[in-house]
């Protein structure tokens, strides 16, 4: 099945054995995210939330470079009132909390840097595969600026508090190596077959309970938030929701017959 969202400026989108890719696609600016790139995210992710043919997502960049964070030629024009500035900054979040909320697997392909907004961008992903090239740098501290686009919400909750406070106040550039021993991404890959090994990664899911996934990714992003009476009543609707889907009554009957599962992660080659 191929998948396509016309009149898309900054990036692409596809879909293929029912893996949905977006790349962005400014080379030129390594990527950066203006105003019309802000505008096709918004188009695509409402359109992979609504597609339920799709069973994985994956965010790449073009031009060796995943994401240099915000368009700083906008950000150099001349000075703004402040309620527009805020607005600006909350209408980020109008898509990027649908992304976040996702309800399937969301991969990063990071290859070149992923910094300030593209950063974060990384971070809403569920799993971030990186090249030996990429680097990450909330790099907002350099030019006088607070972490924005979910990094106060997604990065403590990944590295720890303590590991946020130390990316943040210096700015610095994260390696591969360091992000993998934080927890930041799941693997280092080699460029040449970054791409090839998410979309080999992502079609694992193929096969997968999508409202089962979906639920539980719903309920882990607020399990920091909620006492343990929020979560046990959302875990079990989530629970009488899945006991009724087809799937489930198809894995049973599958189990008690002995033959194998159609989801099985320990029966797949990619880890």
């Amino acid at each position: 099945m191929t998948d396509t969202i016309p009149n898309l400026e900054t990036l692409t989108f596809e879909v293929n054995d029912n893996v949905g890719l977006i790349t962005l696609n400014r080379p030129e600016s390594k990527n950066a995210l203006d105003l019309p790139m802000r505008a096709d995210l918004t188009e695509v992710i409402l359109h992979v939330r609504e597609n339920q043919n799709i069973s994985a997502l994956i965010i790449t960049g073009s031009g060796g470079a995943f994401c240099a964070g915000g368009d700083l030629k906008s950000l150099s024009e001349e000075r703004r009132p402040i309620a527009v500035n805020r607005k600006r900054v909350q209408d980020l979040h109008l898509w990027f909390r649908e992304l976040v909320d996702l309800e399937l697997p969301v991969i990063a392909a990071v290859d070149g840097p992923a910094f300030g907004a593209g950063f974060n961008l990384a971070l809403a992903a569920d799993f971030i595969f990186a090249s030996p090239r990429a680097r990450f740098c909330a790099v907002f501290g350099r030019i006088g600026l607070v972490p924005d686009l979910g990094g106060f919400f997604l990065l403590p909750r990944i590295v720890g508090l303590q590991a946020a406070k130390d990316i943040v106040f210096t700015a610095r550039t994260v390696a591969p190596e360091e992000a993998k021993s934080l927890g930041l991404i799941r693997d280092i890959v080699p460029e040449n077959n970054l791409l090839p090994h998410a979309i080999a990664f992502a079609k694992q899911f193929a096969n997968a309970s999508r409202p089962a996934i979906g639920m539980a990714k719903t309920i882990l992003n607020k399990s920091t938030e909620l006492d343990q009476r929020a979560l046990s009543e959302m875990e079990s609707y989530a629970q009488a929701v899945c006991l009724d889907t087809d799937y489930h009554h198809e894995a049973v009957a599958r189990f008690l017959a002995k033959e194998p599962l159609m989801f099985n992660w320990d029966k797949e080659k990619i880890k």
